[in-house]
Parts: C-alpha cells; structure tokens; sequence
C-alpha cells in the first residue's frame, strides 16, 4: 500500500541567501524523498522561511525597508537555488504568512486551555529578570546576547544554547555577557514572559518515552537523554528534569502577537516549526484537499531533516507542543552534521573556503556532481563531512564518468552503426549472469536508501559498475567490431552493456534526477519506478554525451575569494577587508609606532563602548588615551599589558577629555563575522617607548 508521507527540512532564516549547508539538508531530503516517489508513496515535501523575530527586524530597518518587504525580497532569491540543484519541494512558504499566524495562535490556546480534567495548562506567566541594552533601548533576544557558556565555558556562544556542547540555558547563564547590537555589557530588567512548561511531570513522561523510542538516531537520542538529567538554574543551582521554556518577547518584535496579551509576541522558535504545518496547509488549499483530514490519517508520516544545532527545538519543544495541544507529534527527526571544506576546515567566504551556491552554478558546475558527492559521503548518522576539492573531481571523475557514464559511451555507439540501434534479448550466459546480478541488489539497495544510507549505496553501486566494467574488459566490444562474423557476439556484449547502464541509472535516478531523465530519452526506460529493473531495453536513440568531467580551473575558480569592486583581487586577504592603497616608504616612515605600557585602566562614564588608558611610552610622564574597546576588555585584565600606540598623532579633544594617541587594534570589516575588537599585543622581552620599525 502506499504510504503517507509528510517531509520537511529546517527552514532558513530568512535574514539572507542560501549556504552551501543549506543545500546539502536539501539534498539529502530530496535524494530520500525521491525514492519514495519513485515507489509511488505520497509524498508531500514542503518547507518555507523563518521570517519572524529581532534579527530580521533589525535588518529590515538597516537596509531602509519594512519586515514584510524585507523578507519577501529575501524569498524571491531562493528560486534559482532550489531549481538549481534540483530541489523537488511541492511547496515554499513562509512564516508571517496567515496559516502560520492562525495555527501558532490556535496550538498556544490548545496548551493554555487544556482543562484541568487533562492536568490543567501548560503555560504559566512569569515575571522574570531580562537583558535589555540600554544603548539600544530595547530587550535582547537570545541571539543578540553572547557570551560564555555556563557549562562547557565555550566562547561566543549565543543566549540560548551552545553550538559546542549542545547545553539549553537561559540568556542570563551567561558568564561575562555582551550585546551583539551594541557591544555594550547588558542590564537586567524584570518583565513578565510566559512559559511552556516543559518541566510539568506530563511533558517529561512523554518525552522521555518519545525521544528514547527509536524516533532519534541512537547518538542524538543518547545526547538528548542527558538533557533529562541536570538542568542549571538561572541562579547557578542545578536541578532534575527539564526547565520550562520561554516563549514570549518583548515589543518591538516582528512576530506573532500572543492572544489576549498586548505587546507580547510569541518568540520566533515557537512560531517558526509550525511554519511545517502551515506550509502543508498551503500546499493543501491549492490543491482543494482538506488539511484537517490529512493530518487526522492513522497511518500519515511525518519527517523533519535538520541539523545538529538546532535539535533541542525539535525533539524537546515541538513533540511536546504538538502532542499536548492535541496533534500528531513526528514520526522521526533525522539529524545531519555540518558540512566543512578541504580537510575540516570551517567554511568561511573570506577565507576563499566558502563554497556559494549559486557561484557553483554560475561556473558552469553541474549540479548532479554535488548530489552525488554529497551522496556518496552521507549516512544515517549525525556526523560531520568534508568536501575535498581534489576528492570531488577524483571522485565525480572516476566514478560518475569512468565507470557509470562509460558504461554507455563504449556500448551505444555499435549499436546504432552495427544494428540500428536495436538491442537484442539474447545476452548470452555471461551478459545474462551479469545482468541478473546488477537487478538482484535492488532490494538491498532499497534498504539503504530507505534507512538514508546514502554512501553505502552509492559504494554499491559503483561496485556493481566495475563488475560492468570488467565484462567491458574481457569482452572487449572493439576488437569484436574489427569483424563481421563476431556481430551476434558483439550485439549481445553492447546489449548487456546498456541494459546493466539503465538499471544503475535507475539506481541512481534519486541522486541523478536529470541523468536519469537523459537516460529515459536515450533507452525509452521508465525510470522513475524503483521496481522496474527487470524490463529490458528494446532500442535506443543515437548517442549522446551524458556528463562533462570536473576541470581543475572550475574548482580553483569556486575556491577564489570574490572580488570586491575597485580593489585588486590578487590583494584580497582574510579577514574580509581589502589591502588599503600601497604606499612609499617614506609614507610609513611618517607613523611613529611606540611600545606602551597600560600603566591604569578605566571605564569611561557617559560612554558604552570607551575606556580611558593610561599609558607609559617611554617619555618620563604618562599619556592618557581613549579607546573603544569597552565590549571585549575588562579594564583590570588589561593593566600591566603591552601593547602598540601611533604615539605621534595629533591630540583630539573628546567629550570626555583629550586622547593623546591611539593603540592599535584589529577588527573585521564584515559586520557579519563574528564580533570582536582586538588590541596589539607585544611580545615579551619589548619595553615601553621602543620604536616599531
């Protein structure tokens, strides 16, 4: 019978372009997705952006346009990427669209009014205490707070949970917490949230029971497990069990207004998962099919691909809102790792080891090289992959065109000069065993798809190619054609060739969509059925080129930095900053770099980003200094140090006194990158007042 089934992958955030991470979740999903069609499941592959929340606020408002305007530009850029890499998705949407808003409402109700028959609500007010940034003059979200983590002590990591341990935590867990917005150390202020009470005994039942019950791969469920364990409290106790969840923020918010609580909106990690549920309701109206019926089905599946940074939501959160407001929770939550480049190397644009999408694209690259890489490097398992430039074009060339695209091009072309492009049915003992060999792994090779076994079935396959490759080899279709009399023999080999060919394309028809299609047009097979391998091919049209191989130009060109323009692209550097103008020499020799000593440090009143440096340079009397360092530096960790002062700049006269110098420091000039302000620091054995030649 056919199955029912309801897929989605993680929606972006619609804050900019797709990454290459994005693509391969998509991929992933697709491939799986594909499968299932091809054995006439009904599949509904559905995904839309995430649209809500401070950081696209605060976006829209920088770039001049209003949230809605904002994010709509942002979906109207998604298109040739999903095209692209030939995404089969039958529905984007988004987030602020009216399903989203009407169903999120409607699921909060359902948890707050569950009667107390039922074990009364699970949401609860509370009034809590809530970094605000008083540069600002607003609340800080979760994402726009960083700092410490409580318990792995990670750096830079967000207000909410850790991308380094996994740990879950309030903002004001934190050690040492700073604004991304302004730099500035946040203050506390108190303000009444409401919460979903994940710690009611009801919610850690069903959890419990849900994640450990073969939903989650045996390592997420193992790590989730812990998570039921020690929480730690927002005083620095600890405790059992899970804490409850903060689902609301504070105006101004771009979101969802809470019902009956003006100024409240529903934090975008409660609104943007339903967005799963509203997409498929979109994708139902088109279609005239009632979304209620759908979802009531017994026997209806539902899947979500995501990434191991963001499995807290989907396995605590979501199955918990879903289950206690009345609706099926997921069937399984399948989580990939992250995608690095050349060896584990984090990407980074740069850097020049970013790898764009759509530059991939504009190269000429096809996209069905990336499928299949990605294919033949992704498991059931959540695990990390690299992408090798010099393993993907080994790869892609040897394997996608040696040994499967070969297959074809050796055989297709006697068959149109020696027999009109008719094959025979008569393979002979050996082209027979062979062929019956490459149908009979179908069956395997389904259960390595279905269990999302991705790279296991592409070794397969490519195992079964050699074995195709050795027939060509010890039959040798060329020297058979130097004479007439071996026509029956080399109509049988060329035969056994293109049937063995169409069943490895159909094979890899999910990882190969377009392939597949071209092989459709080449050997009249239908391959979009998974259980046809046995039909064989009658004839086939003349041949044509299938697949073009990697060049090495193609990947150096990826892997170049993008040029910024009016800048030299041979002095484009890391750091994300173009090389400034050259000059002589005697520009240089113009800046008086010293050594200093920072003899006393201070923050500056009246001032969030200053601090006062006091300052030995050698010269019998100290130098007063200001710098904008407040956000990185503690003024005590600061005393004592050395560092490098452009000591022969002019005195500027500030609000808050005279800076008589400047200390150098490094930064990055893409707002983008992670937050940080440097300064210079010296080696050891430097004494304040020498001078940096």
């Amino acid at each position: 019978m056919p199955r029912q089934l309801f897929v989605t992958t993680a929606l972006p955030y619609a804050n900019g372009n797709f990454h290459i991470g994005h693509i391969m979740e998509y991929i992933q999903a697709d491939i799986w997705v594909r499968f299932q069609r091809m054995q006439d499941h009904q599949v509904n592959f559905v995904c839309a952006d995430d649209t809500h929340g401070a950081p696209i606020m605060i976006a829209a408002e920088k770039a001049g346009k209003t949230p809605q305007q904002f994010v709509a530009d942002i979906a109207a850029g998604r298109k040739p990427y999903l095209d692209g890499f030939h995404i089969s998705f039958d529905n984007w949407h988004s987030t602020d669209a009216p399903e989203n808003h009407a169903l999120a409402r409607q699921i909060y109700c359902d948890l707050r009014d569950i009667p107390e028959s039922e074990g009364g609500s699970l949401i609860a007010r509370k009034t809590i205490a809530q970094f605000f940034d008083p540069a600002k003059n607003m609340f800080l979200p979760d994402r726009f707070i960083q700092g410490q983590c409580p318990k792995c002590h990670a750096k830079n990591q967000y207000g909410d949970n850790c991308e380094v341990c996994g740990a879950v935590y309030a903002p004001t867990d934190l050690i040492d917490p700073v604004s991304v917005l302004s730099g500035v150390r946040p203050e506390l202020k108190s303000s009444e949230h409401f919460f979903f009470k994940l710690s009611d005994p009801r919610c850690v039942e069903f959890l419990q029971k849900w994640t450990q019950d073969g939903r989650l791969q045996p390592e997420v469920a193992n790590k989730v497990k812990e998570w039921f364990s020690v929480r730690t409290n927002p005083d620095g106790s600890t405790s059992e069990g899970l804490g409850d969840w903060d689902i609301s923020r504070d105006a101004p918010y771009f979101g969802i207004e809470i019902p009956d609580a003006p100024g409240k909106y529903f934090y975008v990690w409660l609104d943007a998962p339903v967005g799963y549920l509203a997409s498929l309701k979109n994708l139902l109206a088109k279609r005239g099919q009632d979304y209620t019926a759908y979802m009531a089905q017994p026997d209806l599946e539902q899947y979500h691909f995501i990434g191991k940074d963001i499995v807290t939501f989907h396995t605590l959160f979501w199955p918990a809102m879903l289950h206690f407001s009345g609706r099926k929770a997921p069937d399984k939550i399948f989580v990939h790792g992250f995608l690095t480049v050349n060896n584990g190397e984090k990407m980074s644009k740069s850097r020049g080891t970013g790898l764009d999408p759509l530059k991939y694209l504009g190269l000429g690259m096809n996209p069905e090289w990336l499928r299949y890489y990605l294919a033949a490097k992704l498991s059931s398992r959540n695990e990390d992959i690299d992408f090798n430039a010099d393993d993907f074009m080994a790869r892609v060339n040897s394997d996608l065109i040696g040994k499967f695209v070969n297959i074809a091009s050796r055989a297709a072309g006697f068959l149109t000069k020696r027999f009109e492009g008719k094959l025979t049915h008569n393979f002979g003992a050996s082209g027979a065993a062979l062929l019956q060999e490459v149908r009979e792994a179908e069956p395997m090779l389904s259960d390595l798809y279905e269990h999302r076994e991705f790279a296991k079935a592409m070794r397969e396959i490519m195992l079964l190619a050699d074995k195709v490759n050795a027939y060509v080899d010890q039959n040798k279709p060329w020297e058979l054609a130097k004479d007439a009399a071996n026509n029956e023999a080399l109509h049988q080999v060329c035969s056994t060739l293109i049937n063995c060919f169409t069943v490895l394309a159909r094979y890899l028809a999910p990882v190969l969509p377009r392939m597949a299609q071209a092989v459709e047009a080449l050997t009249g097979s239908k391959l979009q059925n998974w259980g046809q391998s046995n039909i064989d091919v009658a004839a086939i049209q003349p041949y044509t080129h299938l697949m073009q191989r990697v060049a090495p130009e193609q990947l150096d060109a990826l892997f170049e930095p993008s040029e910024k323009s009016g800048s030299d692209p041979n002095l484009t550097i890391p750091g994300g900053e173009d090389i400034a103008p050259t000059i002589s020499i005697d520009d240089f020799a113009k800046i008086d770099l010293r050594i200093a000593k920072i003899v006393q440090c201070e923050a500056v009143e009246g001032s969030v980003k200053l601090l006062r440096l006091t300052l030995d340079v050698g010269e019998g009397r100290m130098r007063n200094v200001f710098s904008g360092i407040a956000s990185m530096y503690k003024p005590e960790d600061l005393v004592g140090q050395l560092t490098v002062l452009v000591a022969n700049l002019a005195p500027r006269k500030m609000k808050f006194g005279v800076s008589e110098g400047m200390v150098l420091a490094a930064s990055h000039a893409d707002e983008k990158a992670e937050p940080g302000i440097y300064i210079l620091n010296p080696w050891s054995g430097a004494q304040p007042g020498m001078r940096i030649h």
